[in-house]
């Protein structure tokens, strides 16, 4: 059980506001001038300005959506057991969040849900877990509705898969088996709950968000190095 902080309601929502203004900034980057990252500014200044102005509404509606009904879930579930939860940014990953985005590989670790209870079965913490991800695949459900029955080729139909592309993303991360995500919580709660969360992540990810599987795997590799890094300035 983490040493309990001063736990206020504007504190929690200042805090997650500027999580979620840093984690719009970082995606809008990443999206908008790719693994050049900021440097693409002084190659196409013009043009890179242009991408940040069109994607910077599609990560407002994406990492609001995806992030913080993220995180209000787990606190949500986490009062149900009993625990006294609210979100903290953190200094160092709002950093991380930032300079990661800004070269073009973005490691979204702005802050976290940060639980309080004098004990927690791992049945219990399994589910206060799981259910941050399972919010991202309901909004990934619903934004993949809206956007089978779009116009396609419009900002609009860019908008919903720019949703769901973000939602499904932040689902993959947080259930990677690596401490302090959420992932390996679940993984010790149980392993056929976890397996069959990830598959449904990889076919998501796979079919509709059409991400290849050499990036999941990518993807893999430098978010467990960085995990490391992240335990220990935290």
């Amino acid at each position: 059980m983490p040493i309990r902080e001063n736990l206020t309601h504007s504190k929690e929502l200042r805090d997650i506001l500027v999580a979620d203004a840093v984690l719009i900034l970082a995606f809008t980057m990443v999206f908008a001038w790719g693994f050049g990252g900021i440097f693409t500014l002084f190659a196409a200044p013009t043009k890179s300005i242009s991408n940040f102005i069109y994607f910077l509404p599609m990560a407002v509606v994406a990492a609001t959506l995806s992030f913080v009904l993220h995180e209000l879930m787990h606190k949500f579930v986490a009062q149900h057991y009993g625990a006294i939860a609210a979100f903290r940014s953190s200094k160092n990953g709002l950093l991380i969040t930032l300079l990661t985005g800004a070269i073009g590989f973005l490691l979204g670790i702005p802050g976290a849900t940060m639980i309080y209870v004098h004990s927690f079965t791992k049945r219990e913490n399994g589910i206060v877990s799981l259910a941050g991800p399972l919010t991202n695949f309901v909004v990934f459900v619903v934004f993949l509705a809206a956007f089978l029955f779009s116009t396609p080729n419009t900002y609009l139909s860019n908008l919903f898969y720019f949703v769901m592309f973000v939602s499904i993303l932040l689902a993959f991360f947080n259930m990677l088996p690596i401490y302090p995500l959420d992932g390996s919580k679940v993984l010790a709660w149980d392993k056929r709950v976890y397996a069959a969360t990830m598959l449904v992540i990889f076919a998501l990810m796979y079919v509709f968000a059409h991400i290849p599987l050499f990036e999941i795997f990518i993807w893999i590799m430098i978010a467990f190095y960085f995990s490391m890094f992240y335990r220990r300035i935290l």
